[in-house]
């Protein structure tokens, strides 16, 4: 995928800002092909998790995340660093052939199959498909990740850890998204 200019600009300046104000740990993003398209998908934390995932890999990354970003009053901002808009009021039928078109064109994307922040005491919530469903669509892997701790300034207790790329095995979607959701699970709960 190339790079947008304003990515290009604005990545440093966020990276420069968020690693000495959070000190994040960032573990096993070696995983992270260095060319090739791929999902990367975990839990969301916090507002910050896009700096934690952006800051973890030299390459540029492709959000799918709410289409209220684009149409506020940064909207033009998001929309020339690459996000994939998500209509989450009802079914959403642009968001998987985006997601595979940038995936076909070596696309690193990010998902939070959680699809919001989860704020219960829950470990993850329960993931929607979307994740599962582009990785089946277009036969890249899904890497998933687990992210830990808080974003405490200048403490070092915010950590990501990322698993082993897999394929799903089957077009089993309830099936391969609780592979998915267990994944995340296992990482988060080897990080406690």
């Amino acid at each position: 995928m190339k790079e947008s200019l304003l990515y290009k600009l604005i990545r440093p300046l966020l990276i420069i800002w968020f690693y000495p104000t959070y000190r994040p740990m960032i573990i096993n993003n070696k995983v992270i092909p260095k060319k090739a398209g791929a999902i990367l998908a975990g839990n969301h934390t916090s507002k910050k998790d896009c700096f934690i995932l952006g800051s973890s890999t030299r390459r540029p990354i492709r959000f799918l995340a709410k289409d209220e970003l684009t149409s506020g009053r940064f909207g033009f901002l998001f929309k020339k660093v690459g996000l994939i808009p998500v209509n989450r009021r009802e079914k959403d039928n642009t968001v998987i052939p985006a997601s595979v078109e940038a995936l076909n064109n070596d696309a690193i994307i990010a998902i939070f199959p959680e699809s919001t922040i989860n704020k219960t005491k829950d470990i993850i919530m329960p993931f929607k498909t979307g994740a599962v469903r582009i990785a089946i669509e277009s036969g890249k892997p899904i890497i998933p990740f687990a992210i830990s701790g808080n974003y405490t300034k200048w403490k070092k207790n915010v950590k990501i850890t990322f698993g082993k790329p897999y394929f799903p095995k089957s077009k089993n979607i309830e099936k391969e998204n609780k592979i998915l959701e267990n994944k995340v699970i296992a990482l988060l709960e080897n990080k406690r």
